[in-house]
C-alpha cells in the first residue's frame, strides 16, 4: 500500500448524487482521485482528475484502462445505478428489463475485470450495492426489478471473489442506505453529505480484510 497522503482512488460514476460526495469526501481525505462521468464535469474540488465514461461500453473500459496504465491505485469504486420505476416484472418491458440489468448488473463487474489489474495488493475493489439486493430482506413490495438487479450483482461479485480469491484486494459490496439523491428521490432519510463519509470510514477501516463482504454504512453486515 501507499503512504496515507498518496493514496489513490478511482471512482466510476462521479457525475452527481453518492458518486459526487464521495470523490469529493476522499480528496478531503488526501485520496488522489480520478473520477469518471458520462459527459461535462460536475463541481469537484482539489485532487480530482476527470474522465469520460460510459460504463456500458466494453470498448470505452478498454481505452481508459490504457490512458490509466501505469498507476497504482488503492481504491477501485463502481458507483452507478438507474431505476425505471416501481412496476412489477411482469409489467417490465424487456427493453427495460435488459437496460437495467446492463446498467446495474453486467457493467459494474465487467468495469472490475477492465480494471481491476490497476489496484495493487492490499487495495480494495468495492461496489456499491443497496440493501434492497438483501433477499433475506426482501419483505416489503415494490422495485421489483432494481431489486433484482441488485441481488443479481451481489451473486455476480460473490462470483468474481471466488475466481480472485487470492489476489491480495480487499473486496466489498456497500449499501449506503436510502439516500435524498436523483434514484433515492426526495423523500428519503438520508442525507448524502452525512451518509458517504460513514462510507468512507468503512473503506478506510476494511483495508486489508480478506473475502468479499457486504456492508452497511455502518460497517455493519448486510444479510445476503
Amino acid at each position: 500500500m501507499t503512504t496515507t497522503s498518496a493514496r489513490q482512488a478511482l471512482v466510476i460514476g462521479a457525475s452527481r448524487g453518492l458518486g459526487l460526495v464521495l470523490v469529493n469526501e476522499l480528496a478531503r481525505r488526501g485520496w488522489k482521485v480520478v473520477a469518471t462521468v458520462r459527459e461535462g464535469a460536475p463541481d469537484w474540488g482539489d485532487g480530482i482528475e476527470g474522465e469520460t465514461l460510459e460504463m456500458t461500453s466494453p470498448e470505452q473500459l478498454v481505452a481508459l484502462r490504457e490512458r490509466l496504465s501505469g498507476r497504482e491505485l488503492d481504491l477501485l469504486f463502481v458507483n452507478a445505478a438507474i431505476d425505471r420505476g416501481d412496476l412489477t416484472i411482469d409489467e417490465v418491458p424487456t427493453g427495460m428489463f435488459t437496460e437495467v440489468m446492463i446498467t446495474n448488473t453486467l457493467s459494474p463487474l465487467r468495469a472490475l475485470a477492465a480494471l481491476r489489474d490497476l489496484v495493487q495488493p492490499g487495495g480494495t475493489v468495492a461496489v456499491m450495492s443497496s440493501e434492497q439486493g438483501s433477499i433475506s430482506r426482501n419483505t416489503e413490495g415494490g422495485y421489483e426489478l432494481y431489486k433484482a438487479s441488485k441481488a443479481a450483482l451481489n451473486q455476480l461479485m460473490r462470483s468474481y471473489a471466488t475466481r480472485h480469491a487470492d489476489d491480495g484486494h480487499t473486496k466489498l459490496l456497500i449499501d449506503p442506505g436510502h439516500n435524498r439523491t436523483r434514484l433515492g428521490g426526495p423523500d428519503a432519510p438520508l442525507d448524502p453529505e452525512e451518509s458517504v463519509p460513514a462510507v468512507v470510514d468503512v473503506l478506510e477501516a476494511q483495508t486489508g480484510a480478506p473475502g468479499l463482504q457486504f456492508l452497511d454504512r455502518h460497517g455493519e453486515p448486510v444479510p445476503w
